[in-house]
């Protein structure tokens, strides 16, 4: 088989002769080995991609058309067998990092979600240790969206009163939100 040339190798290849088929691997596995590793750089890689050429040569030799040489033809074809593989590491690599960001985004969406609820029950904490008064009225007015003035009527309070216990209430939640925010981030992060 050393001396057959290559287009009569092919057509002993079609008919499923193994001789020829075992010539034609040992005569470009070599060059095209050499050719995959330099371009992928991973020696398992080239070998698997050049088993795969040789493995679809046998599987698909009553089809094989050899339109000019051996050698061109498995260089072509392993040059687009590494392209694929680049083109499909790619995707994978694209896949992965879509998939990594939406998992940290969601990840900190429900961080922000489970903090919000945390600070949502902090804050009702502090309004429930406010004075029964004062934190009716402050309760009307931020709860209820009412007014000064509806709230006064309400109560049967002066205006003025509902001003200064709304004040009053803001002024001791912001005291005390401010410690227990501090107290909070130093501790539960």
């Amino acid at each position: 088989m050393k001396t057959v040339n290559d287009h009569e190798l092919v057509m002993l290849l079609k008919d499923g002769c193994h001789e020829a088929y075992a010539e034609i691997y040992r005569r470009h596995y070599a060059l095209l080995f050499s050719h995959a590793y330099k371009r992928l750089g991973d020696k398992e890689l080239a070998k698997d991609l050049i088993q795969e050429l040789f493995t679809n040569t046998w599987e698909k030799r009553e089809l094989f058309v050899l339109k000019s040489s051996l050698a061109g033809y498995f260089f072509t074809t392993i040059n687009n067998r590494i392209v694929n593989h680049f083109l499909h590491e790619g995707v994978k690599e694209k896949y992965a990092s879509a998939f990594s960001s939406f998992a940290s985004k969601e990840e900190t969406r429900s961080d922000h979600r489970i903090r919000e609820k945390q600070l949502a029950e902090l804050i009702e904490k502090e309004i429930q240790q406010l004075p029964p008064k004062m934190r009716q009225i402050f309760e009307m007015s931020r709860k209820e969206h009412l007014s000064h003035k509806e709230i006064a009527e309400r109560l049967e309070l002066n205006e003025k009163t509902v001003d200064r216990q709304v004040s009053n209430a803001l002024l001791r939640l912001k005291a005390k939100f401010l410690l227990s925010l501090i107290i909070y981030f130093l501790f539960e992060t």
